[in-house]
């Protein structure tokens, strides 16, 4: 059957989409090609943060372009890297003489092209950091423990500028985002597949089944377990105890919840699995301190959930209870 998606032609989604985003919101972010700009840069005296990756995940990563989130992002194409170039180009227009903090999430393409770019940005003299997330968890305990790079970054995002908003230096806006990626864990549980919106291809079979996948992985790529579907109950009870026997939460950690859609995952089903995950941590004494509940990184149509969780301290709500502004998300 014929790929039923709104779209012109296969080779320009993700520059029209781009231009959609800037003619969307031209009071926060500016597109100059491949390159998605915070308004909020231009008088911007401080660490400055910028991140990448491709475009297919949607409103991620350049949905959270703006005010105390991310400066910049350069954008690849569907579900791939950008070349190293445009990364160093991002953290070159970013760098406001006090310090660029790289993020990257832990896939192999990004983290070739970060490399790379971060050897560009060492050559022309930028003062730049890098901080690698892969917070994905081994679910499988035959599996392999990939450290893949999920939707926890978002948050990170914010920690992270809001650190640099306070006069931080690079250094400490780096080992604040480095103790956050240490203290945070995600597990994905995919239930139906994706298409790649280029070529209608699916990721997988498991939308033919009547299975989920536990520790699935961004796209799909495997790793995890497939058992019978099960109630949102039943699933949270299996995914918040390995995040939180991973991250060692007792009774009085605070702790920040996040449940991502995959892209077909509806927000009643989400906000069914965060309140469940909420009451199984009140029964733990863990207190939820804060959360992301909606879809924040997504894989086209997929469905299904990551669920992330972070132990959190008081540095780490006090950043968090700051304003930011984005296509995406936003608080006062």
């Amino acid at each position: 059957m014929k790929m039923k998606k709104f779209i012109n032609a296969p080779e320009t989604i993700t520059d029209e989409e781009l231009v959609g985003l800037g003619l969307a919101y031209p009071d926060i972010v500016d597109v100059d090609g491949h390159l998605v700009i915070s308004k909020d840069l231009k008088d911007a005296d401080r660490v400055t943060i910028v991140t990448y990756g491709g475009s297919g995940h949607e409103p991620a990563q350049a949905g959270f372009v703006g005010k105390g989130m991310l400066d910049v992002q350069a954008v690849g194409d569907i579900f791939a890297a950008p070349n190293p170039k445009l990364v160093f180009d991002a953290m070159k227009l970013a760098d406001k003489g006090h310090g660029v903090l790289l993020l990257t999430l832990n896939y192999a393409g990004d983290q070739l092209a970060g490399k790379q770019a971060m050897k560009l940005a060492q050559k022309a003299g930028l003062n730049v950091r890098q901080v690698v997330t892969g917070e994905e968890i081994q679910f499988d305990p035959n599996g392999e423990d990939n450290k893949r790079g999920l939707a926890g970054a978002v948050a990170l995002y914010h920690i992270a500028a809001a650190a640099a908003r306070e006069g931080k230096s690079l250094d400490e806006v780096a080992e604040i985002a480095e103790r956050y990626a240490k203290n945070m864990a995600s597990i994905t549980v995919k239930s139906t597949d994706a298409t790649h919106p280029q070529n209608g291809m699916s990721f997988g079979d498991l939308g033919e089944t009547d299975l989920m996948e536990i520790g699935a992985g961004q796209h799909g790529e495997g790793g995890g377990v497939r058992v019978p579907m099960k109630s949102s109950k039943e699933t949270v009870a299996t995914v918040a105890e390995a995040l939180c026997r991973n991250l060692e939460l007792k009774a009085g950690d605070r702790a920040f919840v996040m449940i991502n859609g995959c892209g077909a995952t509806t927000m009643m089903e989400m906000l069914v699995l965060f309140k469940d995950t909420v009451e199984f941590l009140k029964e733990r004494g863990v207190e939820v301190a804060a959360s992301m509940v909606g879809e924040i990184l997504t894989v086209q149509e997929a469905g299904g959930f990551q669920m992330n969780i972070a132990k959190w301290d008081d540095e780490f709500i006090r950043l968090w209870n700051t304003p930011c502004h984005t296509p995406a998300y936003s608080k006062e």
